[in-house]
């Protein structure tokens, strides 16, 4: 693993192209934060550490989080059931369907953006305009009346409409628009100060514009391409250090207490083996683990325009942070990093 800022700079050398930003921390100090490309093409603003980026289903973090402090709460168990919770008619969803199920891809029910027959985000919004999807609700009419994928907790499948669920169960028992519940619950109890669900024709300043380009060399912006406001699965924005305040906030139980904490980092459910070592999946988290225990922990996304992770490696306390504005522009940087 590359911990040095020389070692962090030749990697980043064979990487002209990059745009977006970098930050490497261990034991809570930056050793590496730089940006890289324009945030605005047009005009020529750069990237700096201090660019707020869509980090897309990276957001699937803080809804397990928001869950986690409900159940603390006693509004809520992980063993609480959809239908009972939420004031929607779901006519082909299994009633044994749990908060447990949806935060942990087990539950089965239909998703909006089924990722294991779709690959084109892009394509959901011919018939669902993207500017009318402001609230988990207005998700609902393109999977609420499908038939289940499989039974309840009979296997693991990403599913952002079981998100979008969640995000309606939060609203329930809380009595707040999910974003507002997580604005105050979550980002500002973390101090990110710099994160926020923004409207995609209201960004604000600093923000990275994403970038969707194309095979003659032409691009375009990903406003007509992804909801105009994030939600549960996905669409919060965030900058890089604000990234490494959301896991100082939680590694040091100001999220979660310390009991609640420990259930958010276990392992519930295996999704498959990476190399030798397990993926699995927690309440709303990934991570890695061998048979030693949990080798690292993160939080990945991508949309048109977005690509991000984010890793926390608990020996050491290493983290590091990789966000772009261009597709899948994270991945091999990452995984240069590592």
């Amino acid at each position: 693993m590359i911990l040095n800022r020389a070692a962090i700079e030749n990697v980043m050398e064979k990487h002209a192209g990059f745009s977006g930003v970098v930050h490497v921390r261990q034991q809570g100090e930056a050793i590496f934060g730089e940006g890289y490309g324009y945030a605005n093409r047009a005009d020529k603003l750069p990237n700096t550490i201090n660019t707020r980026f869509g980090i897309a289903s990276g957001t699937k973090l803080l809804t397990g989080v928001a869950i986690c402090q409900l159940v603390e709460q006693g509004k809520l168990t992980f063993e609480t059931r959809l239908k009972d919770v939420v004031d929607v008619m779901f006519p082909h969803f299994d009633p044994a369907v749990t908060v447990r199920h949806l935060l942990t891809h087990t539950s089965g029910v239909p998703d909006y953006f089924d990722e294991d027959l779709m690959d084109d985000f892009g394509a959901l919004w011919k018939n669902y305009p993207t500017y009318t999807m402001r609230a988990p609700r207005d998700f609902l009419p393109m999977f609420q009346n499908q038939l289940m994928k499989f039974a309840p907790g009979e296997r693991f499948s990403y599913n952002n409409g079981g998100f979008i669920l969640l995000g309606l169960i939060i609203e329930a028992v809380s009595g707040q628009a999910y974003t507002d519940y997580v604005t105050a619950e979550v980002l500002q109890r973390a101090g990110m100060v710099d994160s926020g669900f923004f409207a995609m024709n209201q960004l604000p300043a600093r923000t990275a514009l994403g970038y969707i380009d194309a095979e003659d060399g032409g691009w375009h912006t990903n406003i007509f391409e992804v909801p105009i406001i994030g939600g549960a699965d996905g669409g919060v924005f965030v900058t890089a250090p604000d990234m490494g305040r959301f896991w100082d906030a939680l590694f040091t139980n100001r999220l979660l207490s310390p009991a609640m904490t420990t259930q958010f980092l276990h392992p519930q459910v295996e999704v498959n083996p990476e190399n030798n070592d397990t993926c699995a999946y927690g309440y709303g988290i990934w991570m890695i683990r061998n048979g030693e225990g949990i080798l690292r922990y993160y939080g990945v996304g991508g949309d048109p325009g977005v690509s991000f992770v984010s890793t926390v490696f608990p020996k050491g306390q290493i983290e590091i942070t990789v966000i772009s504005n261009v597709d899948d522009g994270a991945w091999q940087v990452f995984g240069d990093l590592l």
